[in-house]
């Protein structure tokens, strides 16, 4: 095995983004949320508002109780950009300040979750994540 398929290896356990990847993923959640900060900070919106509404998208972590299954497909519905991102374009195109701060906070929660290790779940558990997986899980 030569250095490169090592070091490949090393960096990729069990599905799980490690090395520099993870640092560049992480990386990217802070240029995220502090992109969104600013834009809210820009748009005028109550701090009040996006204090209150930061941690609201992790209320898609109830799906678990129903199983990982259902768990990680709606834990990974609220926590990808693609909604967010939609609902800050209607919100833009519609002239709806509500809309666009709230996917405003949504986006820079995301981020936030991207910076401390919550990654996109896997169905197999809570802790199995593109960006973590509990020891038991890692090679």
């Amino acid at each position: 095995m030569t250095h490169i398929e090592n070091q490949q290896n090393n960096e990729t356990q069990n599905g799980v983004v490690t090395g520099v990847p993870n640092l560049l993923l992480r990386g990217e959640g802070a240029v995220v949320l502090a992109a969104a900060t600013y834009a809210y900070a820009q748009h005028g919106s109550s701090w009040w508002i996006f204090a209150v509404l930061f941690l609201a998208p992790d209320i898609f972590m109830l799906g678990f109780l129903a199983g990982n299954r259902l768990g990680a497909m709606t834990y990974n519905f609220g926590h990808t950009y693609i909604v967010p991102a939609i609902l800050l374009a209607a919100g833009w195109f519609a002239a709806s300040p509500l809309a666009v701060a709230i996917a405003l906070i949504w986006i820079g929660h995301i981020g936030f979750d991207r910076i401390i290790g919550y990654g996109l779940k896997y169905a197999l558990g809570f802790k199995v994540t593109h960006l973590s997986a509990p020891s038991s899980q890692q090679g």
